[in-house]
C-alpha cells in the first residue's frame, strides 16, 4: 500500500472517524481504524465500536493498494503532528504503517485486517428514504439532552423517531423531562418507529455537523438504521423496546402561564446557577396579580440571590421549583425570542415552548422542597 492524501483532509476525516473507536480492552482491534486503498483515487478509512460503524471516504493518489488496521488515537496523534509539508504518504513497512513527510518518518505497529469487524451491509428489503441532513440534525439536537444517560431502562436511554400526520417526531425522555420537536418535510418519508441509543446519537451528531447540510439516503430494518452518502456511511444498533406512550401525560390544561423574553431567562439562569445548592434548584414564584415572576436560589455555602421578571403573566398564584439546569438545557432547542412557560399546578409539570415555534415541547417534572 502507497498513497499519498491531504495532511488537512486526512485530519479532519481521521478525527471524526476516531471518536466511533471503542476503548475495549479485550478487543483492542476496536480502538483501531483501517485504512483501505483498494478503490482508485479513494481511501476509505473505517471505524467502529460494534454499536455504531463509520466509513469515510477520501480523495487520495493511489500508487499500491493495500489495507491496513493502526490505533485510531496515535494515528491522529501523528498526523496532527506532521508539520513540514500539507502531503502525507501512508505506505506498508514490513506490515506496519509508515506515515511520511520530506523531512519525517514514523513507523505504526499495525494489527491483522481480518480481525477487524465488518460493517452491517445495505440489503434489499431495507426501508428507504432521502432527507436532509440538516433535518435530521435539527431533531436529534433538540431532544438529545432529555434522554436518560444510564441503561437501566434502555427504552429511555434513545432518541424516540416516528412518523405521525406526515411528520417526523423527536423524542427524548429520562422520566424527569421531556423533549419533543416535530418537522414537516417535503420528501416522501414513511416508517415504524425506530429507538436510536442516545450514545450513539451523540456521535451521529458531530458527523452530521461535519457534513453540512445536504440530501443523505437512510435505509433501515429491523435492528439497523444507516445513513449514505457519496462520502460517508454511517451504521447504527437500533433499540428493540417500546417508547413510553408520552402523549398521555401532556396537560392539556394549565393554571398559569408566563410569557418572558428567551435571552432575559438565561440571563436571570446564568446568575441562578452562581447560587444554586447541588440539586440545582431554582423557585419560581408566579404572581399574576402583580405581572412578575420571582426566582430565587440559595446555597448555605456561597449566599442566596432573588431575581424578578417582570413579564405577561396570567393565571393563578404558585410557587414551586425546578432544576435549572433542565431549563436553560431547553432553551437553545426554542428558536423564537420569547418563550411560553405554561404550569399545571402545585407538584405538576411545566411545559415550555417557543412564542412563535410550536414545532418544539418541552415538559420539567418539579422538585421536591
Amino acid at each position: 500500500m502507497k498513497i499519498e492524501c491531504s495532511k488537512e483532509v486526512l485530519i479532519e476525516n481521521i478525527s471524526i472517524a476516531e471518536k466511533t473507536t471503542g476503548k475495549n480492552l479485550t478487543l483492542p482491534v476496536l480502538g483501531c481504524l483501517l485504512l483501505d486503498a483498494t478503490e482508485d483515487d479513494v481511501l476509505k478509512i473505517r471505524a467502529t465500536n460494534i454499536d455504531l460503524g463509520i466509513e469515510l471516504r477520501v480523495p487520495a493518489k493511489i500508487s499500491e493498494p493495500g489495507q491496513v488496521v493502526v490505533p485510531g488515537n496515535i494515528l491522529q496523534s501523528v498526523v496532527s503532528s506532521m508539520y513540514d509539508s500539507n502531503d502525507i504518504t501512508l505506505s506498508l513497512s514490513g506490515g506496519n504503517l509508515s506515515v511520511s513527510t520530506p523531512k519525517s518518518k514514523t513507523i505504526i505497529k499495525s494489527l491483522p485486517t481480518e480481525d477487524f469487524p465488518t460493517l452491517p451491509e445495505i440489503e434489499k428489503d431495507d426501508i428507504t428514504f432521502p432527507i436532509n441532513t440538516s433535518d435530521f440534525l435539527k431533531g436529534m439536537q433538540s431532544v438529545w439532552y432529555s434522554a436518560s444517560t444510564t441503561t437501566i431502562k434502555q427504552e429511555l436511554s434513545t432518541v424516540y423517531i416516528y412518523i405521525f400526520d406526515k411528520k417526523i417526531y423527536f423524542v427524548a425522555t429520562d422520566s424527569f423531562r421531556l423533549g419533543e420537536k416535530t418537522l414537516t418535510t417535503s420528501k416522501n418519508v414513511d416508517f415504524e418507529p425506530i429507538l436510536i441509543p442516545i450514545k450513539n446519537v451523540v456521535e451521529i451528531i458531530k458527523v452530521f455537523e461535519f457534513l453540512g447540510d445536504q440530501e443523505i439516503t437512510v435505509f433501515l430494518n429491523n435492528n439497523q438504521i444507516i445513513f449514505k452518502t457519496n462520502d460517508v456511511y454511517i451504521t447504527s444498533r437500533l433499540i428493540d423496546g417500546n417508547f413510553p406512550d408520552y402523549k398521555q401525560i401532556l396537560p392539556k390544561e394549565f393554571s398559569s402561564e408566563v410569557i418572558v423574553l428567551k435571552q432575559d431567562l438565561i440571563n436571570v439562569l446564568k446568575k441562578i446557577n452562581i447560587f444554586s445548592d447541588k440539586s440545582n434548584q431554582v423557585q419560581f414564584s408566579v404572581e399574576p396579580s402583580k405581572k412578575k415572576v420571582i426566582l430565587k436560589a440559595q446555597n448555605k455555602d456561597v449566599g442566596e440571590t432573588t431575581e424578578t421578571l417582570e413579564t405577561a403573566v396570567s393565571g393563578e398564584d404558585l410557587q414551586i421549583s425546578f432544576n435549572h439546569k433542565y431549563i436553560t438545557d431547553a432553551l437553545h432547542s426554542i428558536n423564537s425570542d420569547s418563550v411560553t412557560l405554561s404550569f399545571t399546578g402545585l407538584s405538576r409539570p411545566m411545559v415550555m415552548r417557543g412564542v412563535s415555534d410550536n414545532s418544539f415541547l418541552y415538559l420539567v417534572m418539579p422538585m421536591n422542597k
